[in-house]
């Protein structure tokens, strides 16, 4: 038996936590209204954050959506004395592979490619989970979020090493790099996926716990 299943939480005890300067607020508060500010910062308090699964769900699908063109409109063309072949992620990686810079290109394919995929799969089951209400372990479910709210920031290393080529590699008619419209594309993925893992509220997954105790 789980020695933690009965411990309390501060909803048992009515109580609040302010996400902004985490002052735990209230007393015996079981349904906060819109107007409770926290007497701390005055920031808005609510017992979870309001419409969290609705706007996730929004941003993983557009996720989604973006990932098409990001994958397939070209993400940078190397123009050499006047020509150039665009080049897509996918491409660009077979590029390295044939040249030699294998670790190069298993770093960016992860980057590129792996983690936003991962990102929006492992959110998509989150809230699978919390709409359907299955019994996965909370614990891990929390462990998923956490490594997904980590990683996020590697995929923007595509997108850095593009800023930075586009800067340095401008010679006129010699040699440039221009970034494509797929860059712009991955870019919403990258921002929309950090602004889903943000809007996601993990102490959702908690709750199913409790329900399904109280129903025990």
């Amino acid at each position: 038996m789980d020695e933690r299943k009965n411990e309390p939480t501060l909803n048992d005890a009515g109580l609040l936590l302010c996400l902004t300067c985490s002052k735990v607020v209230g007393g015996q508060i079981s349904h906060p209204g819109p107007s409770l500010r926290c007497p701390r910062c005055g920031s808005r308090v609510d017992r979870r954050i309001p419409s969290s699964v609705s706007h996730t769900w929004a941003f993983v699908i557009t996720g989604f959506l973006l990932l098409i063109p990001a994958n397939i409109c070209p993400i940078t063309q190397i123009i050499r004395f006047g020509s150039g072949n665009p080049d897509t992620i996918m491409s660009g990686v077979m590029g390295l592979v044939k040249s030699g810079m294998v670790p190069i290109a298993f770093i960016i394919f992860m980057a590129s490619v792996v983690v936003p995929v991962f990102k929006l799969a492992g959110l998509a089951f989150l809230l699978m989970c919390i709409h359907f209400k299955w019994r996965f372990s909370p614990l891990h479910c929390t462990l998923m979020y956490r490594f997904i709210a980590l990683i996020g920031r590697w995929s923007m290393l595509d997108l850095f090493m593009i800023s930075i080529l586009a800067a340095l590699v401008d010679l006129g008619a010699v040699s440039s790099v221009i970034p494509g419209v797929g860059a712009t594309a991955f870019a919403a993925v990258v921002v929309v996926t950090l602004l889903a893992s943000i809007s996601f509220d993990p102490r959702l997954i908690w709750d199913l716990k409790d329900t399904a105790h109280g129903t025990d």
